[in-house]
């Protein structure tokens, strides 16, 4: 390269070392929060790949992003302020080191999680036919990680226009490479069919010519490139956790791509680009520490960034018929009206339709737009919400609730988390459907009910309706008004059984009432909504099971319930438990989960928190023990309708509180 066209990129080179070398001082002096990760020693790769894309394509990065960040924008004080924990920072003062985003720019700190959003944005960017390409960082270290090869399968299988650049700097934290990863990083992805190419990270020239070729293949053809980049850290992995032997370092110095660098511009010329260097970073500095900290704020009950609204209801309400019907034609419709909406997961395509046939017929009416999937939980989520990122309206169909558990990470740590960590820049609007719960004979691992283990994620809806619900419209609302996630559940047992909302204010034998709000509480009564004996609290699946406990009572021991059934858990509504408790005094919970940290225990430590009278509680679920396949056995876990009677008979003895 000649002196004009080399030294801006060595400029951005040593800006880079400049402000990483400062953020480890200012950890030592007690200057910065939590935790750093700086990238001395890889600044070559960072300015050689990102100086061969556009500002339109996306990036995604990951705990060791700074260089990165500064090799797009021209901005350490924006960064510096971040780190620094200012209002003034780049997300506020929330996201720090390892949490950035700016326009196509996203960051977030687990290993290999964002690998299958970075796809997930490529194949959101295929879908528009927009041009451009994604490109996402990731450490050898990360090569250990599951997710990254569900992630590499899907974007060969789908040819996504996706950059996978792995900066092998040689350790994993404190763990050599050699001790931690068999095989060789190139080959991991030959092995599914996608082009890969190797070389000096170290060397800027070599850089750039190895991501030129490979960010033309990508945009040209369309199809995702696994770049090997070998480079060193210098620094330690974050903050002074550097136990590796001197006479390795020391030769990692004679490779330092800023050193191999300089000679190639005159002496002057060098140190005015580092003077300035320094001097914008001790700016930079200087700002942040002027930066007022953020305004603490109650996270969980600030209004959200993203406009909540309600979409309207269908001109026809598509009531009528079995529940698994009512959702499907809820699909239908929302395919046909938002051509934002696309749908990932299992078995998907016709005949087949979803292993609840749910998805029936999507596939054949709205081509393209279902992407039947892998066994690959973890990887699906992510992509969806990769495409969320990037203006989608993604439908997740997870065949089984017990396999979100595979997906958790993806749920709880990513999607959960990017409006939050983001400063409320982003929405991630993605549907995650799933039939939980049991009395169907499934067995052990295909019929839990683990939404609790969901409850309670800042940034995260779940929503179970009953079959008394409003399933189509509560669906529709999940996909159309919220910036959120929402783990939508679907009682399996509920699939088969009759859709049955009020109709004029009545449920068969019950009185009903319909709360407000995007997904509503339904109230049942038996008594005309006359002062109840006893509040029972419960969702989705067990629903039936209460009223009929509810008829039992109220013919044979003349106790009259008031069941309250949100079809929203978490964030949990209270007011319609409040009133009715305000006079019953009595509270039971129902639950087809576990007893032990189930929702009944949220419900009743919430009501009693905020409640300005004492009451009575008791708690009905599921045994604290595996779901057997045998019938008899299953029902002898599950709670059942007479378990709830004498729950309740139990309860309306105690006095009054």
């Amino acid at each position: 390269m000649s002196p004009a066209t080399l030294a801006p990129l060595l400029a951005r080179m040593v800006l880079i070392r400049t402000f990483e070398e400062s953020v480890l001082d200012l950890f030592s002096r007690g200057e910065l929060f939590g935790t750093t990760h700086t990238g001395i020693g890889q600044e070559a790769v960072a300015v050689g790949v990102l100086s061969q894309i556009t500002r339109d394509d996306v990036v995604s990065s990951n705990h060791r992003c700074h260089g990165h960040y500064l090799a797009l924008f021209d901005d350490p004080a924006g960064l510096m302020a971040e780190l620094m924990g200012r209002s003034t920072g780049l997300c506020g003062g929330i996201g720090g080191s390892q949490h950035l985003q700016r326009e196509n720019f996203y960051t977030n700190g687990i290993q290999g999680g964002i690998v299958p959003g970075a796809a997930g944005m490529a194949l959101a960017e295929k879908f528009k036919k927009s041009g451009r390409i994604a490109v996402v960082f990731l450490g050898d270290g990360t090569l250990g990680e599951g997710v990254v090869y569900e992630t590499l399968n899907l974007a060969s299988l789908w040819q996504l226009p996706v950059l996978f650049v792995v900066e092998a700097n040689g350790v994993a934290q404190s763990t050599p490479t050699a001790l931690q990863l068999a095989g060789s990083p190139a080959a991991r992805a030959s092995a599914f069919g996608i082009r890969t190419a190797e070389g000096d990270g170290n060397d800027l020239a070599a850089v750039i010519t190895l991501a030129t070729a490979a960010v033309t293949y990508v945009r040209r053809e369309s199809k995702p490139c696994w770049l090997v980049l070998n480079t060193h850290r210098l620094g330690p992995h974050s903050k002074g956790d550097d136990h590796r032997p001197a006479a390795e370092l020391a030769l990692a110095r004679t490779r330092d791509p800023v050193a191999l660098l300089r000679p190639a511009l005159p002496a002057p010329a060098f140190a005015a680009l580092a003077a300035e260097a320094r001097a914008r970073v001790d700016a930079a500095i200087a700002a942040a520490r002027s930066a007022p900290f953020p305004t603490p704020q109650n996270r969980v009950t600030s209004a959200p960034a993203v406009p909540l609204i309600v979409p309207p209801p269908p001109a026809t309400p598509a009531a009528a018929g079995r529940c698994a019907h009512v959702l499907n034609r809820a699909l239908h419709g929302l395919f046909a009206s938002h051509p934002d909406v696309v749908m990932l997961g299992e078995d998907l395509l016709d005949p087949y339709g979803g292993a609840f046939k749910v998805s029936a017929g999507l596939s054949t009416e709205f081509p393209g737009r279902v992407l039947t999937t892998p066994i690959s939980e973890a990887a699906i989520v992510g992509m969806a919400g990769g495409l969320a990122l990037r203006g989608l309206r993604p439908i997740v169909e997870i065949m089984f609730g017990d396999f979100t558990a595979l997906a958790a990470d993806q749920i709880i740590n990513h999607l959960a988390k990017f409006r939050g960590i983001y400063a409320g820049k982003v929405s991630c609007p993605v549907v995650i459907r799933t039939p939980m719960g049991a009395r169907r004979g499934y067995g052990p691992t295909h019929s839990q009910s683990l939404e609790k283990i969901f409850l309670g994620i800042p940034g995260l809806t779940v929503v179970a309706p009953s079959r008394y619900h409003g399933l189509g419209e509560l669906l529709r609302r999940a996909v159309l008004s919220s910036g959120d996630p929402v783990l939508f559940i679907e009682n399996k047992a509920m699939y088969a059984e009759p859709h049955e909302p009020p109709v004029a204010g009545r449920i068969a034998e019950f009185a009903t009432r319909t709360g407000a709000g995007l997904y509503p509480t339904l109230t049942f009564s038996l008594n005309e909504f006359a002062p109840p004996d006893l509040t029972v609290a419960t969702y989705g699946g067990m629903t039936p099971h209460v009223l009929q406990a509810a008829l039992t009572l109220a013919l044979e021991h003349e106790l009259f319930v008031e069941v309250v059934v949100p079809s929203l858990l978490s964030p949990l509504p209270t007011a319609e438990l409040l009133a009715s408790l305000a006079t019953s005094r009595r509270l039971l919970t129902a639950e087809e989960g576990t007893l032990t940290a189930g929702w009944g225990a949220e419900v009743v430590a919430r009501l009693m928190d905020t409640a300005e009278f004492p009451f009575a509680s008791a708690r009905v679920a599921a045994a604290d023990s595996i779901i057997p396949t045998s019938r008899p056995l299953e029902d002898a876990m599950l709670p059942q309708s007479s378990d709830l009677v004498a729950a309740a008979l139990r309860l309306a003895r105690s006095p009054r509180r």
